[in-house]
């Protein structure tokens, strides 16, 4: 699910097994509107999917796609909907999957009751109260934080039970044969040579000078390059725990906790014991006869086939002897003398003969050195409470309709607004300002927030206390005037056209090249901007170390038949790669047993994954699925503002 919920749910199914795995990641999104769910697509015109019993709507997709672009958001502010465009097929896919799954649950009778979905709620970090329990005002607080309900995180928790109930079985730990790894093996041992050259934009941008239509064109055509994402002036107020007053401990709190806590500062008395136990009380009275006439004990309990080490006890407060022993026992022992032969004394275990061979009096703390000690416990506790108080008051009050100035100032509290923020906590305009780090769940709950919703209170990072957090100002994304990002439309006009140029020129080398002349004839006749050719090696397993400036021609190099070339795009933005494979030598792990082992580790996620997949697929032909492909086109281009 989202951050919010993999907080919630602290439960992870493996990586391979989890088919429903971006349902989770990006999951947090509010209860569909069950109310509109109709007979059928002709009815029900907000459905993109129907899943046996169970339909899919275009507000489950709808919030399911805003709250993965709010995620994406936290951690890349200037992210926009149309990057999520390659994603959107696989988030409508996991969203028909999560229903399949609870079709499959109810056709097969695999129910879970509300005790076991209550118990994980009850475990939720943000479910508990100060006192570390469950805390039914902390799980509603959290809930309107997270923008969630009830019964949909109940939803959410119920699938990830069933996914591990269901998946785990099905795609646990698979083991691959040597014979079916070596193939795979000796793919990654494949060796391949070839030519690469490129073709540079920066080449192609001496001259151009985009005219002010141009520039105008050119940013009404890709204004969703240009968004400015959603900005928010938030509201703080907090309740500092070191600046909440607390009364200062009486003399008589003092004394009473000194008293309750008696054996932690006052000590216990402890005595060194030795104990024969026997079943035969003559044989009992024999050993205390024996020890008092003046045998060392030790050598009175051996005739009863005690060693000395049986009858060692050592030192013994009266509270561990009496678990030791009986509290008879026990009593008598710390009525006696050191030095006493105490016994035969009758217990549930035998018949005891004790020697106290020694007393260690008490040594404990007096009142008065203990006084600091407790005056620092007790002004914690009641720091504690009075922060826990203050928390409660600003609470009620919100939840009595007090707006967050009016909770603020009834509390004693200073207000703070920050400047126009995005969801990372910076300021567009103010570059050197950044929302504190201490307020960063404060900051999230902030950008969740509706501009109805209530303030919260979240917890500060530090654990020194609490935030009120409100909604000041709402300003929606939207693209940046053309005014303030001319220079940067301007830059982007230019590379535009230059890349444009050096693609026509890349495209009629490799067009040569595919007719039969060589890539340094077809280079050198192009003229400005390419770059001569350059011989590669390089074998498969190479292409998992390779950087970011080699891997588009070393892919576009293993994927060529011998003796054929092609264009390919620099992910980089440099300009175009031309890629001819003159050389193909096949590998052989079969005389590499290292990477045959290597490959069974590795494919066995792969097999997990592909277990669980086909067993969804298993469960589509099982259970009717049907898609509404033209609901979720228009939804595509509505969320994504992607036109094709």
């Amino acid at each position: 699910m989202s951050s919010a919920f993999r907080r919630l749910s602290k439960s992870k199914v493996g990586t391979g097994i989890m088919v429903l795995f971006l349902v989770l990641i990006v999951g947090s999104f509010a209860v569909a509107d069950m109310n509109n769910l109709g007979g059928g697509f002709g009815t029900g015109s907000g459905t993109i999917a129907k899943v046996g019993g169970e339909q899919v709507t275009e507000r489950d997709l709808s919030t399911m796609f805003d709250r993965a672009l709010t995620q994406q958001r936290r951690e890349n502010p200037e992210i926009t909907p149309a990057a999520l465009a390659g994603q959107f097929d696989q988030i409508v896919d996991e969203l028909v999957n999560e229903r399949l799954m609870a079709a499959f649950a109810a056709d097969n009778d695999i129910i879970l009751s509300r005790r076991l979905v209550d118990a994980q709620i009850a475990n939720l970090p943000q479910a508990k109260g100060l006192d570390g329990k469950f805390s039914e005002q902390g799980y509603a607080r959290w809930l309107q934080s997270e923008n969630l309900t009830d019964a949909w995180v109940r939803r959410l928790i119920s699938t990830d039970i069933l996914q591990r109930t269901i998946l785990l079985p099905v795609a646990a730990s698979p083991r691959m044969s040597v014979g079916m790894a070596t193939p795979y093996a000796s793919v990654l041992l494949e060796q391949r040579q070839g030519e690469v050259a490129l073709v540079l934009t920066d080449a192609f941008k001496q001259g151009l000078t985009p005219t002010v239509g141009d520039l105008q064109a050119f940013y009404n055509q890709n204004k969703g390059r240009y968004m400015v994402p959603e900005q928010r002036v938030l509201r703080f107020a907090t309740i500092a725990a070191d600046k909440v007053p607390v009364p200062a401990p009486t003399d008589q709190e003092i004394a009473a906790y000194y008293k309750a806590n008696a054996a932690t500062y006052g000590g216990e008395e402890k005595r060194v014991i030795s104990q024969a136990v026997v079943q035969d009380q003559k044989v009992a009275a024999g050993i205390a006869a024996r020890a008092k006439s003046g045998t060392p004990f030790a050598a009175a309990a051996a005739p009863a086939g005690l060693s000395a080490e049986d009858v060692s006890v050592g030192p013994q407060s009266k509270s561990e002897f009496t678990g030791l022993a009986g509290a008879a026992v026990a009593n008598t022992v710390f009525s006696a003398a050191s030095g006493a032969i105490v016994g035969p004394v009758k217990s549930d275990l035998g018949w005891h003969v004790i020697r106290i061979d020694a007393v260690q009096p008490a040594s404990g703390k007096s009142l008065a050195a203990a006084r600091a000690e407790i005056v620092t416990k007790l002004t914690a506790d009641k720091r504690k409470d009075a922060v826990a108080d203050a928390v409660s008051r600003v609470e009620d009050a919100i939840a009595d309709g007090a707006s967050f100035a009016d909770a603020a100032r009834a509390s004693g509290l200073a207000i703070t607004d920050t400047p126009l923020i995005n969801s990372a906590g910076k300021s567009l305009t103010d570059p050197a300002y950044t929302v504190p780090a201490n307020y960063a769940q404060a900051l999230k709950s902030g950008f969740d927030l509706s501009e109805d919703d209530d303030p919260v209170v979240d917890e500060l990072a530090d654990k020194s206390g609490y935030v009120i957090v409100g909604l000041g100002r709402l300003v929606p994304a939207a693209p940046a005037p053309l005014a303030s990002i001319r220079d940067r439309v301007a830059t982007d006009w230019i590379q535009k056209r230059a890349a444009d140029q050096a693609r026509a020129v890349a495209s009629s080398i490799a067009a040569k090249v595919a007719a039969g002349q060589s890539l340094a004839d077809a280079t050198k006749a192009a003229g400005k901007g390419v770059s001569p050719p350059s011989t590669v090696t390089a074998r498969r397993i190479q292409l998992r170390q390779a950087d970011q400036a080699s891997i588009a021609p070393l892919r576009m190099l293993f994927s060529l038949p011998q003796g054929k070339s092609r264009m390919v795009a620099d992910p980089q933005q440099r300009g175009f790669f031309i890629v001819r494979t003159t050389r193909i030598v096949p590998g052989n792990a079969s005389t590499n047993p290292g990477i045959i082992s290597r490959v069974q580790v590795e494919m066995q996620q792969t097999l997990s994954q592909e277990l669980a997949q086909q067993f969804m697929s298993a469960l589509r032909k099982d259970i009717s699925v049907k898609r509404n492909e033209d609901a979720i086109a228009a939804a595509k281009k509505r969320l994504t503002q992607v036109t094709n």
